[in-house]
């Protein structure tokens, strides 16, 4: 992966007693184009990119910091021989916090770990966001409260970088950043490619180089083992973007790989009878204890999530919250009056499109494979950063004194015959029209080389016109 293009006058030059170049494949003439586009794409996205790389190794690490900083409230005192009825544990969270209502309960996932209580509502609280209260399993004290996002349950901490990372705390507008970031770094990805198995092997090594080529040599070399790396975090990174992802999910619904859910429609003549006020609105009908026996009984292992029932005709939700190998994503819908299960989803059962989806996510965002997954990510991320100062890097390199070097010139993509210009076009174009981070400033280039190219080839023409002695 290249942001700055080699020079041929220096770089690829033949050297005394070399072996001749191989005769040059019918797909050369694409090189020039490649590199022009490499160059340009490289040298306009890379501080996008230099953001995302910084705020996504920041993230990776996150999640071993949320343990460290907020270890009093995630887990208890003392591991106990029994631990109290759900509905227990619910109503001493809600004698602590009665404000606002209980929109889910997490029970204790391990044998040292709080059960959290999420509660909807809460003053000072952001409306996305959900109020936990981290209650002992084992005698029902409450350790703390702290407002929690997302599904993967990321405390403060983790919630202020994820924030970061994705919208620079800048709302639906920041997150053009990251959407346009991960719209080009596949093209970047892909382009350094081209550009480094297209060079002859004798100058991609960089033992014995010095300079420029060196500079070259290691982003090259260091580009190509993190390539496919980059190319999996940008495609996962568009699914659930602003406008890419809109059109992805549109794609997979119509295909019929949409993520599917659980019935939460209450059945029979039971609905919206037996609530009980003994612990607030998490309480209806047969009661949390009965919910979660009835989940436990079709095989729900922790850790899972309890919804209380929306309304008089929904039912309780229990679903498996685990994202880590192997996931458990199960979930089944339990009627509040009889305590029967009336839905069940299994994992297993997802479309392939959507189980790919939920893949991607949780390794993008490290918690598929845990610590490696989140050392790998930040690796990835590390890799990145020295790629774009190593691209800028060697454009100062190609520039003389203390000045960056020239553009590649224009007209590339005259010297392609059109049999090979045009697929990769159309491809591009389609890919343009789902991508439109990656579609609309490709076509605003486009349309900016072109009128530069023409005032300088008038401006060419005028100065060739002009009076000798004028000059």
């Amino acid at each position: 992966m290249s942001t700055a293009p080699p020079s041929t006058t220096t770089d690829e030059a033949p050297q005394p007693g070399a072996a001749p170049a191989p005769s040059p494949s019918r797909w050369a003439p694409l090189r020039p184009l490649v590199l022009r586009l490499h160059f340009y794409a490289g040298v306009l996205v890379a501080p996008f990119l230099l953001i995302a790389a910084v705020t996504g190794f920041l993230y990776a690490g996150a999640f071993q910091a949320e343990r460290l900083v907020y270890a009093h409230e995630m887990t208890v005192a003392k591991v106990g021989d029994t631990e109290l009825p759900i509905s227990e544990q619910v109503a001493a969270a809600r004698k602590a916090y009665p404000e606002g209502t209980v929109s889910a309960v997490r029970p204790s996932p391990e044998a040292d770990a709080t059960t959290r209580v999420l509660l909807s509502g809460v003053k000072g609280v952001n409306p996305d966001h959900a109020f936990a209260v981290f209650v002992d399993p084992y005698t029902g004290k409450v350790r703390g409260g702290l407002e929690q996002y997302g599904s993967t349950g990321a405390l403060p901490l983790r919630t202020w970088i994820d924030e970061l990372h994705r919208d620079l705390h800048l709302g639906d507008t920041g997150r053009l950043y990251s959407e346009f970031a991960a719209s080009w770094l596949w093209v970047i990805a892909g382009g350094g490619l081209v550009l480094w198995f297209s060079r002859r092997r004798d100058l991609r090594k960089v033992r014995g180089t010095g300079g420029r080529r060196r500079t070259l040599g290691l982003h090259g070399t260091v580009g190509v083992w993190a390539a496919a790396g980059f190319i999996f975090l940008s495609a996962t990174g568009l699914t659930w973007s602003t406008y890419a992802g809109a059109n992805i999910d549109e794609l997979r619904t119509s295909l019929g790989q949409a993520t599917p859910s659980v019935s939460a429609t209450s059945g029979g003549d039971h609905a919206g009878h037996g609530a009980s006020a003994s612990t607030g609105d998490a309480e209806h009908g047969v009661g949390l204890d009965k919910v979660l026996a009835a989940a436990r009984a079709k095989g729900l292992t922790d850790p899972v999530e309890i919804v209380p029932p929306a309304d008089a005709n929904s039912a309780y939700v229990v679903r498996q919250v685990q994202r880590s190998w192997p996931e458990k994503q199960d979930s089944v819908a339990v009627d509040p009056g009889t305590g029967e299960v009336t839905d069940e989803l299994r994992f297993a059962d997802y479309p392939l499109l959507a189980k790919l989806t939920r893949w991607g996510i949780d390794l993008h965002t490290g918690v598929l494979f845990g610590l490696v997954n989140q050392i790998a990510l930040m690796l990835l991320a590390l890799s990145l950063v020295l790629l774009i100062v190593w691209g800028y890097r060697m454009w100062w390199q190609r520039g003389r004194g203390s000045a960056f070097g020239r553009p590649i010139p224009r007209g590339a993509w005259q010297q392609v015959p059109p049999q090979i210009l045009v697929p990769p076009v159309a491809v591009i174009a389609v890919l343009g029209y789902f991508v439109p981070l990656l579609g609309i400033p490709l076509a605003g280039f486009i349309v900016a080389d072109v009128i530069l190219g023409e005032i300088a080839h008038r401006k060419g023409r005028r100065t060739a016109g002009a009076d000798p002695a004028l000059k």
